[in-house]
């Protein structure tokens, strides 16, 4: 099962994707670098897995982190943070957050 929550712009021709799946039979939370270029296209190894056993603690730590920690200095970014969650199925685009 491969399920894509979303994805966040990079940079011009990076993608963070993060997607639910199963890997070696075993399911979790990918969280990887997807490139559009030239020369190749695809999933890069840049990335990490969350595996289910792991994923509440995941959850957890990145809920923990309050919108004034995240406040750049030099910009404020934190306008781009969009609280509701987006959902996304079939070959629909992902959410940009």
């Amino acid at each position: 099962m491969e399920k894509d929550i979303g994805k966040i712009n990079k940079n011009d021709t990076t993608d963070i994707v993060i997607r639910i799946d199963d890997f070696g039979g075993r399911r979790g939370l990918t969280i990887r670098e997807f490139v559009t270029s030239e020369r190749y296209t695809g999933f890069t190894k840049a990335g990490v897995r969350i595996p289910v056993a792991e994923f509440l603690k995941f959850r957890e730590m990145v809920n923990s982190i309050g919108l004034e920690e995240m406040k750049d200095d030099n910009t404020s970014k934190t306008s781009n943070l969009n609280p509701e969650k987006a959902k996304s199925s079939g070959n629909e685009e992902l959410p940009d957050y």
